[in-house]
């Protein structure tokens, strides 16, 4: 069977199997299997344990674990709850002020945690029924939420950034500098947009009530008090990767110590949230590993048939101009959003575009950060849309999924055009990098 009549089976079985509702990672892992056993006989299954083996050998990845552990505990400490009351106060009196406060809460949750689902689910808690409260529009609440905890993994440390670090053969430190200044703009784009809104129909989006807001100026910067050291906690471990003092695998582990004490400073350390904090990040970072393992072999059974460079060379054959091989690369990675998990999209794709656009003569640095910003669209769009379902569980039966899916759109737009301002102006995410590192 020729590798082309092969790619299309593996394609077709992948879609069919998650359309029945079987996790990728066995979808994945099953079919390398069977392509090694069927192609190269029962010996080749060592080839499918060693691509694994090889990939854990990573020092680097020990950065992953740490770094969810500090989520866990920054999320169960109540950092979001007090960052989010110490600063309702200050922006209260706008129209909109409470979504801009949103949205700046879930950039400096982004800076401790990497990981949207948690900073969704907490905002869902705290800002959304603040939200209703004041008699926001739906729409705009549900969209603010959605679309600002998703910008999680815009700002280091972002999970997705240290995978793709990995498996690129990047620096991850360039990334993180990469990333920062992208992801300012995609979220000064949400406040933009919810300030023009509520300017236009001061409904959309009321101010606090002034018994709310009104307290006198000491008692507002005390409120700040409570989320100094956690958020010195997280500037440090930035710090600490981007001056060189440690690695990210260093600095992860130190992020980790500093959140739990911080916690005990708060008095919000116990040994029950330990525990939970410790199954917590065991579940989240098994659950990627699977993922891993599972992709992962069946790329390394694929590129032994041929099949990454087939791959290759159809996608090199789409177009003589490097910026239509890039247009289908992104339009590959939402197609494949609307489906599958970041992993997945990840690892599957990786293997087969990194080579095609340095030849192209892309800046993988860069690619990084288009590939992160393909996947803010991803978390946002149905049928997959993950950030609306975290939403959903958080909310209950106080929002339909229907309500949610249809508040994205605005927000949808808004994150294609941060996309082609990076795409048309590569410099806006590697000047920062140059500039540090030279």
């Amino acid at each position: 069977m020729d590798i082309g009549t092969v790619t299309f089976l593996i394609i077709g079985t992948m879609a069919t199997l998650l359309i029945l509702g079987v996790p990728l990672a066995f979808v994945s892992g099953a079919i390398a299997v069977v392509l090694a056993v069927s192609q190269f006989g029962l010996n080749a299954l060592f080839i499918v344990g060693s691509r694994t083996v090889d990939f854990l050998d990573s020092f680097a990845l020990i950065a992953v674990p740490m770094f969810v552990l500090m989520a866990s505990i920054m999320e169960r400490s109540g950092v979001a709850k007090d960052l989010y009351h110490a600063f309702h106060v200050w922006a209260g009196s706008v129209r909109g002020g409470i979504g801009v406060v949103t949205t700046g809460v879930a950039v400096l949750l982004g800076a401790t945690t990497g990981i949207i689902g948690g900073e969704i689910v907490l905002l869902g808690l705290i800002a959304l029924p603040q939200m209703l409260k004041l008699s926001y529009d739906r729409k705009l609440a549900i969209g603010t939420i959605t679309a600002g905890g998703s910008l999680g993994t815009m700002i280091p440390p972002s999970i997705i950034l240290i995978f793709y670090g990995l498996t690129a053969e990047v620096s991850i430190s360039h990334l993180f500098l990469a990333t920062l200044v992208p992801g300012l703009m995609l979220a000064s784009f949400y406040v933009a947009y919810i300030l023009i809104r509520c300017g236009l129909n001061p409904d959309l989006g009321p101010p606090l009530p002034p018994e709310e807001r009104d307290m006198p100026l000491l008692e507002k910067l005390s409120l700040f008090k409570g989320v100094a050291l956690p958020m010195a906690v997280a500037g440090g471990v930035l710090v600490s990767i981007y001056a060189g003092f440690a690695s990210i695998t260093e600095s992860a582990a130190l992020g980790a110590f500093g959140a739990a004490i911080a916690a005990w400073v708060r008095n919000e350390f116990s040994f029950a949230m330990l525990n939970d904090v410790l199954i917590q990040a065991l579940r989240t970072c098994g659950m990627v590993f699977w993922l891993v393992f599972g992709t992962n072999a069946l790329i390394g059974v694929y590129n032994l048939m041929g099949g990454i460079t087939f791959a290759s060379n159809m996608l090199a054959g789409v177009s003589q101009e490097p910026a239509i091989i890039l247009a289908v690369m992104i339009g590959v990675f939402v197609l494949l959003g609307f489906f599958i998990d970041w992993i997945g999209i990840l690892f599957l794709t990786m293997p087969i575009f990194l080579p095609v656009l340095t030849q192209l003569g892309y800046d993988p640095i860069w690619f990084g950060i288009v590939f992160n910003l393909s996947m803010q669209i991803a978390y946002l769009t149905p049928p997959f849309g993950p950030a609306c379902f975290y939403l959903k569980g958080a909310a209950g039966n106080t929002l339909e999924l229907s309500e949610i899916f249809a508040a994205q759109w605005p927000f949808i737009g808004l994150q294609i055009l941060a996309l082609i301002i990076v795409v048309m102006w590569p410099g806006l995410s590697l000047w920062l990098p140059q500039l540090v590192y030279g």
